[in-house]
């Protein structure tokens, strides 16, 4: 095996070891931020089918040159007015963390004739510097917003503080658990509260052990990040 296939099956057997309690090892979502298009293409040979993109002009380079059968999640942090380039490249928009960014996700997505599935992002650590809406208001969000034709809230999505400190992870993830428990257990028509999208590179197992059913791995895959960085903007 080579560099990538070796860290991806290293990666699942510590991700089936950290889940083993909960019945189903968490899906992986390969970070591909920064990674040139082949490097990425070869996470495909190791059987992996979801990419995660922070940045969508990241998207729209790499997107031509990219096995075809990826599925694309948009994780990072999403205006408005780019929703419109990525809407019909991607497969979910993890980041839903305000209202307008909601409405903007529905009338693209109705335009496109989709219903787009998201993730409700949550600022867990309360981190000022981060997106995502706070604890309290999520299910209020979740109530208010399911209604809309164009999107499908499927879930929760949190990153957590940089901090490789077990003692200050750990509480967030189990509180992340206990919050996608609270939603699914609400029922709210229009939803379909599958995935809960936690744990990068540095934490994933102990997200596995609390209970994630997306784990958002890159430099445990890929390594080194060494995709240049763009010079065009849209």
């Amino acid at each position: 095996m080579d560099d990538i296939e070796q860290n991806v099956a290293d990666v699942r057997e510590n991700l089936a070891r950290a889940s083993a309690e909960w019945g189903k090892t968490p899906e992986i979502i390969a970070v591909s931020k920064t990674i040139e298009p082949d490097r990425i293409n070869r996470v495909r040979q190791a059987g992996i089918t979801q990419l995660g993109e922070n940045r969508v002009q990241e998207i729209l380079e790499k997107y031509p040159f990219l096995d075809a059968s990826f599925a694309i999640h948009q994780i990072g942090q999403l205006q408005t007015n780019k929703v419109k380039y990525i809407i019909d490249k991607v497969c979910m928009i993890q980041s839903l963390d305000r209202e307008n960014l909601a409405q903007e996700i529905n009338r693209r997505a109705q335009e496109t004739q989709r219903r787009m599935p998201v993730l409700v992002q949550v600022n867990i650590g309360r981190e000022p510097q981060k997106g995502g809406m706070e604890i309290e208001e999520v299910l209020p969000f979740v109530r208010a917003y399911a209604k809309l034709p164009g999107l499908c809230i499927e879930g929760l999505m949190a990153v957590m503080p940089n901090t490789r400190d077990e003692t200050v992870l750990r509480p967030l993830f189990r509180r992340m658990r206990a919050l996608f428990e609270a939603l699914r257990g609400e029922a709210i028509d229009g939803t379909q509260i599958r995935h809960l999208s936690m744990g990068m590179s540095s934490d994933y197992e102990i997200a596995a052990q609390e209970g994630a059913t997306m784990v958002r791995v890159g430099t445990a895959i890929f390594g080194k990040r060494t995709y240049p960085a763009q010079t065009n903007r849209i």
